[in-house]
């Protein structure tokens, strides 16, 4: 039995990690769970993928569990134990995917051109999961002795209402500091913005338009109200800002209104994606939202509207897609930092992740310091294109693996 304690050099376990597993293996284990479809239409969705995960760490002797979440759908929990004297560390990922969409063949089959594997879900996340898996593989095959353990959780839903990630909270499974292998090309981001979609609705009168003046235009009404969010409330949040992240932001996605040129318009509809900072309050953000319409109403007795959450936006009562932010001296961070150093020899800038993640969910709710740590570049996800470079996959196994002993000692 190799005691952890007794290999201080990060070069020593590097090398202890790379003799065993291999780059084949890694990438035969990212084909099966991408040959397995996990998008919204599939039957029970994500839980072809969750049994392969199961499969795989009870072959290597690794305790895994299938946890039923809704509709036919499972997580997939593993664990691998340590001694009971060190920190927790949760390696998680989500296991759906978006659907293929316009991409060319069979999308569930990974292309390899140029040193890079194609396919739907490679990148967008099944990559990132199968080194995690991996990691946890080489460390229990190298017989290095662990202080903590090491938790793997694979979960449903992230490309909708994250009811994988709410149930894993709601579990009250105990873990110290998670990582969460979003694309990042294994860059550690600490912190992302918050995300909720809205959407408005303005109400006015439907007449003829050649009897314009007897009617009331929502059109006019939707640029009133948008005229006023760039005067008032676009300048503040640009006013919103955190060292990493920039700003809060904002954007106009969808607007719909009237029915034909000949008529005044009686109803139209805008739809925005809102983005905060960490610090900034959920109801504060809707406040100032409502504050403008019901200042433009004291303004014009014929404005009428309101506005809710929007049903692909939603949770739950209890959630919300949260922003994320983890301090820069939390162990988790330190650890991680220190780790990619020694093993690049270069410097391990933190970074903001641009995207929302489950991460902003186990950091708030759950009050766990967490790290967006994964390998490919987010440019291509949910792209025809959705591409990771092989020369990727060996790294990030290593890194996974070297973080998660590291922390686990702590």
């Amino acid at each position: 039995m190799y005691i952890f304690g007794g290999y201080k050099m990060v070069k020593d376990l590097n090398q202890m990690i790379k003799d065993h597993f291999s780059e084949n293996e890694t990438i035969e284990l990212i084909e099966k769970l991408v040959s397995s479809p996990s998008h919204d239409g599939i039957e029970n969705q994500e839980t072809g993928v969750a049994i392969h995960i199961h499969d795989f760490f009870t072959t290597e002797g690794i305790a895994a569990e299938l946890i039923p979440v809704c509709n036919g759908r499972c997580n997939v929990i593993a664990r691998l134990k340590g001694k009971g004297t060190g920190k927790t560390l949760l390696l998680t990922g989500h296991t759906d995917t978006v659907p293929p969409y316009d991409m060319q063949g069979n999308p569930y089959e990974i292309k390899i051109q140029d040193g890079r594997m194609y396919a739907r879900g490679v990148l967008d996340m099944k990559t990132g999961l199968a080194c995690m898996m991996m990691a946890m593989a080489a460390i229990k095959r190298s017989n290095i002795e662990i202080d903590g353990d090491i938790i793997f959780a694979g979960v449903i839903d992230e490309e909708a209402k994250s009811e994988g990630t709410r149930a894993l909270i709601k579990s009250e499974l105990p873990y110290d500091a998670a990582i969460v292998s979003e694309p990042t090309g294994m860059k550690i981001c600490i912190t992302h913005r918050g995300l909720e979609w809205l959407e408005f609705s303005f109400h006015g009168k439907t007449v003829h338009s050649g009897a314009q003046k007897e009617g009331i235009n929502a059109i006019e009404k939707a640029v009133k109200f948008i005229n006023k969010i760039e005067k008032e409330l676009i300048p503040e949040l640009k006013k919103s800002t955190n060292s990493i992240i920039e700003s809060s932001n904002m954007n106009y996605g969808l607007i719909r209104g009237g029915t034909q040129p000949g008529a005044v318009a009686g109803e139209c509809t805008l739809q925005i994606d809102r983005r905060w900072i960490p610090g900034e309050k959920y109801l504060d953000i809707l406040g100032d939202y409502q504050k403008i319409l019901d200042d433009i109403e004291k303004e014009d007795p014929e404005f009428k509207a309101d506005f809710k959450v929007m049903e692909d936006s939603y949770m739950d009562s209890e959630f919300v897609h949260e922003a994320m932010s983890a301090d820069p001296e939390e162990t988790i961070v330190r650890v991680a930092q220190n780790i990619l150093e020694q093993v690049t020899g270069e410097e391990a800038e933190l970074k903001s992740f641009p995207g929302w993640t489950d991460g902003g969910l186990i950091n708030h709710y759950k009050g766990i310091p967490t790290i967006i740590l994964g390998p490919g570049s987010l440019e291509s996800a949910h792209s025809r294109e959705e591409h990771v470079e092989i020369d990727a996959v060996v790294p990030a196994v290593i890194l996974y693996a070297l973080i998660s002993l590291e922390y686990c000692k702590q």
